[in-house]
């Protein structure tokens, strides 16, 4: 087991987020969560983890041994996720992809340069879908998607997948 690992920061913002999701299925309120209660958690965010799935992550979690995942406990298991530490992807690789969509280089995926692409590939969207993709992926909301936001969306949604 060795020495501690670096805390990965996350921000008030994401904490106040997964505090509100820890709260809310932690239903006798004692501050931790059963494995039935980490299961409908985990369902509620579109994942569908095996009863094995769940031995393991409340094994991984629970760290002091009492059967029951604390908050500290969940962040812990969910933070890496949330901060794509375990990325599918090389950063060459995202690269690669992120110059197919960025066709004229400046460093941003417009929705036209999105809706071409995606095009290309077979998959042409609505304006909907379009809008939609561009503001699930934009982060700091200027209407276009920079490598960091880029990189985040295609990893969050490869692990999401890896659960469906």
């Amino acid at each position: 087991m060795g020495g501690k690992e670096p805390a990965l920061k996350l921000d008030d913002e994401h904490l106040a987020e997964l505090r509100e999701i820890f709260r809310s299925f932690d239903r006798n309120k004692d501050g931790s969560l059963t494995q039935l209660e980490l299961g409908s958690l985990l369902r509620s965010l579109g994942l569908k983890p095996s009863p094995d799935q769940l031995d393991a992550l409340i094994q991984k979690a629970d760290t002091n041994s009492n059967g029951l995942v604390e908050f500290s406990e969940f962040v812990a298991l969910v933070s890496p996720e949330i901060l794509s530490a375990k990325s599918p992807y090389t950063e060459e690789q995202l690269k690669h992809l992120f110059k197919m969509f960025d066709r004229d280089g400046n460093g941003y995926i417009t929705a036209a340069e999105l809706a071409h692409s995606m095009a290309k590939l077979g998959h042409a969207l609505t304006a909907e879908e379009l809008t939609g993709m561009i503001r699930e992926a934009d982060a700091d909301g200027d209407g276009r998607i920079n490598f960091q936001e880029f990189s985040q969306a295609i990893t969050s949604a490869a692990f999401d997948n890896s659960w469906a």
